[in-house]
Protein backbone atom coordinates (compact mmCIF):
# COMPACT_ATOMS: atom_id res chain seq x y z
CA UNK A 1 0.00 0.00 0.00
CA UNK A 2 1.13 3.40 -1.06
CA UNK A 3 0.85 6.89 1.05
CA UNK A 4 -1.19 8.90 -0.13
CA UNK A 5 0.56 11.97 1.76
CA UNK A 6 4.31 11.23 1.18
CA UNK A 7 5.73 14.74 2.10
CA UNK A 8 3.98 14.99 5.13
CA UNK A 9 5.81 11.38 6.57
CA UNK A 10 8.83 11.08 5.49
CA UNK A 11 11.44 10.63 8.28
CA UNK A 12 14.79 11.54 7.97
CA UNK A 13 17.55 9.17 7.63
CA UNK A 14 19.55 9.90 10.75
CA UNK A 15 17.80 8.48 13.37
CA UNK A 16 20.29 8.42 16.27
CA UNK A 17 21.00 6.02 19.04
CA UNK A 18 19.37 8.35 22.11
CA UNK A 19 15.69 8.57 19.90
CA UNK A 20 15.98 4.52 19.41
CA UNK A 21 13.75 3.36 21.11
CA UNK A 22 11.79 5.72 22.61
CA UNK A 23 8.26 5.65 21.68
CA UNK A 24 6.54 8.29 18.72
CA UNK A 25 10.44 8.43 17.31
CA UNK A 26 11.62 6.68 14.16
CA UNK A 27 13.65 3.41 14.89
CA UNK A 28 14.49 3.29 11.50
CA UNK A 29 15.02 5.69 7.60
CA UNK A 30 12.38 2.94 6.61
CA UNK A 31 10.05 2.94 9.32
CA UNK A 32 7.17 4.92 10.11
CA UNK A 33 6.19 7.30 12.97
CA UNK A 34 3.20 5.29 14.24
CA UNK A 35 -0.09 7.57 15.08
CA UNK A 36 -1.20 8.23 18.37
CA UNK A 37 -4.46 7.82 19.69
CA UNK A 38 -6.21 7.86 15.71
CA UNK A 39 -4.03 11.25 14.70
CA UNK A 40 -1.07 11.31 12.53
CA UNK A 41 2.27 11.27 13.79
CA UNK A 42 3.43 15.09 14.27
CA UNK A 43 6.26 16.00 12.27
CA UNK A 44 8.45 19.10 11.85
CA UNK A 45 11.09 20.56 10.09
CA UNK A 46 14.81 21.00 11.48
CA UNK A 47 15.70 24.29 11.65
CA UNK A 48 19.46 25.23 10.58
CA UNK A 49 21.63 25.99 13.71
CA UNK A 50 23.77 28.62 13.70
CA UNK A 51 26.81 30.28 15.69
CA UNK A 52 24.99 32.62 18.09
CA UNK A 53 28.56 34.59 18.12
CA UNK A 54 28.08 35.04 14.52
CA UNK A 55 24.50 35.82 14.63
CA UNK A 56 24.80 38.45 16.98
CA UNK A 57 27.82 40.60 16.15
CA UNK A 58 30.01 38.92 13.49
CA UNK A 59 28.03 38.58 10.56
CA UNK A 60 25.96 41.92 11.18
CA UNK A 61 28.94 43.71 11.27
CA UNK A 62 30.57 42.41 8.13
CA UNK A 63 27.22 43.09 6.29
CA UNK A 64 26.58 46.46 8.14
CA UNK A 65 23.32 45.17 9.74
CA UNK A 66 21.57 43.66 6.94
CA UNK A 67 22.04 40.04 8.02
CA UNK A 68 20.39 41.21 11.47
CA UNK A 69 17.01 41.63 8.95
CA UNK A 70 18.31 37.97 7.45
CA UNK A 71 18.18 36.08 10.54
CA UNK A 72 15.09 37.59 12.07
CA UNK A 73 13.37 36.52 9.25
CA UNK A 74 14.77 33.51 8.79
CA UNK A 75 14.08 32.21 12.46
CA UNK A 76 10.34 33.06 12.03
CA UNK A 77 10.25 31.38 8.56
CA UNK A 78 12.40 28.27 10.42
CA UNK A 79 9.88 28.43 13.36
CA UNK A 80 6.84 28.28 11.09
CA UNK A 81 7.87 25.26 9.19
CA UNK A 82 8.87 23.49 12.56
CA UNK A 83 5.85 23.31 13.86
CA UNK A 84 2.89 24.66 11.35
CA UNK A 85 0.06 23.88 13.94
CA UNK A 86 0.98 27.35 15.04
CA UNK A 87 0.82 30.69 13.26
CA UNK A 88 4.49 32.18 12.67
CA UNK A 89 4.43 35.34 10.06
CA UNK A 90 8.11 35.96 8.85
CA UNK A 91 6.66 38.60 6.53
CA UNK A 92 4.78 40.39 9.48
CA UNK A 93 7.88 40.26 11.72
CA UNK A 94 10.13 41.42 8.93
CA UNK A 95 7.56 44.24 8.03
CA UNK A 96 7.51 45.18 11.41
CA UNK A 97 11.51 45.87 11.52
CA UNK A 98 11.37 47.67 8.21
CA UNK A 99 8.21 49.90 9.07
CA UNK A 100 7.83 49.70 12.88
CA UNK A 101 8.84 53.33 12.58
CA UNK A 102 5.17 54.13 12.06
CA UNK A 103 4.05 53.27 15.17
CA UNK A 104 7.25 54.59 17.04
CA UNK A 105 9.02 51.03 17.61
CA UNK A 106 5.71 49.84 19.48
CA UNK A 107 5.54 47.28 16.81
CA UNK A 108 9.01 46.20 16.55
CA UNK A 109 8.66 45.60 20.25
CA UNK A 110 5.54 43.18 20.59
CA UNK A 111 7.44 41.21 17.94
CA UNK A 112 10.44 40.76 19.71
CA UNK A 113 8.84 39.84 23.20
CA UNK A 114 6.76 37.38 20.57
CA UNK A 115 9.31 35.84 19.49
CA UNK A 116 10.43 34.56 22.83
CA UNK A 117 7.06 32.94 23.08
CA UNK A 118 7.34 31.26 19.50
CA UNK A 119 10.85 30.13 20.74
CA UNK A 120 9.20 28.76 23.83
CA UNK A 121 6.45 27.15 21.75
CA UNK A 122 9.32 25.14 19.69
CA UNK A 123 10.92 24.17 23.13
CA UNK A 124 7.55 22.53 23.99
CA UNK A 125 7.13 20.62 20.39
CA UNK A 126 10.64 19.57 20.66
CA UNK A 127 10.14 18.14 24.28
CA UNK A 128 11.84 20.17 25.62
CA UNK A 129 11.32 22.20 29.04
CA UNK A 130 10.93 25.80 27.39
CA UNK A 131 13.40 27.81 29.08
CA UNK A 132 12.82 31.26 26.67
CA UNK A 133 11.56 34.27 28.48
CA UNK A 134 9.98 37.50 26.52
CA UNK A 135 11.04 39.54 29.38
CA UNK A 136 14.69 38.78 29.54
CA UNK A 137 15.00 38.76 25.82
CA UNK A 138 13.44 42.38 25.83
CA UNK A 139 15.56 43.70 28.39
CA UNK A 140 18.91 42.01 26.65
CA UNK A 141 17.75 43.31 23.52
CA UNK A 142 17.33 46.52 24.99
CA UNK A 143 21.14 46.30 25.60
CA UNK A 144 21.91 44.75 22.37
CA UNK A 145 22.32 40.97 23.46
CA UNK A 146 18.74 39.76 22.49
CA UNK A 147 20.02 38.13 18.88
CA UNK A 148 22.91 36.17 21.38
CA UNK A 149 19.97 35.28 23.81
CA UNK A 150 17.26 33.96 21.40
CA UNK A 151 20.16 32.30 18.88
CA UNK A 152 21.42 29.95 21.96
CA UNK A 153 17.41 29.58 22.71
CA UNK A 154 16.51 28.20 19.31
CA UNK A 155 19.88 25.88 18.94
CA UNK A 156 18.64 23.92 21.87
CA UNK A 157 15.70 22.81 20.57
CA UNK A 158 18.11 22.05 16.81
CA UNK A 159 20.65 20.27 19.36
CA UNK A 160 17.72 17.89 20.39
CA UNK A 161 17.73 16.25 17.12
CA UNK A 162 21.18 15.65 16.71
CA UNK A 163 21.99 14.40 13.67
CA UNK A 164 18.94 15.76 11.53
CA UNK A 165 20.49 17.74 9.02
CA UNK A 166 18.36 21.44 8.61
CA UNK A 167 15.31 21.18 6.35
CA UNK A 168 14.98 17.10 7.65
CA UNK A 169 11.65 16.14 9.03
CA UNK A 170 12.01 15.80 12.45
CA UNK A 171 8.97 14.29 15.15
CA UNK A 172 7.81 16.57 17.44
CA UNK A 173 6.74 16.06 21.16
CA UNK A 174 3.29 17.69 21.74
Amino acid sequence: MSNPYPQQHQQYAGATPQYQGQPGYPQDPGQMVPAQHGQPALMGIQMKRRNPLGAWLGLPLITLGIYGLVWYYSVHAELANFDRRRPVSAAAALCSMLFGWITLGIWPLIQWVKLAGHIRNAQQAAGLQPTCSGGLGFILGFFGFGVLYYQIELNKVVDRYEGAPAGAQVPLAA
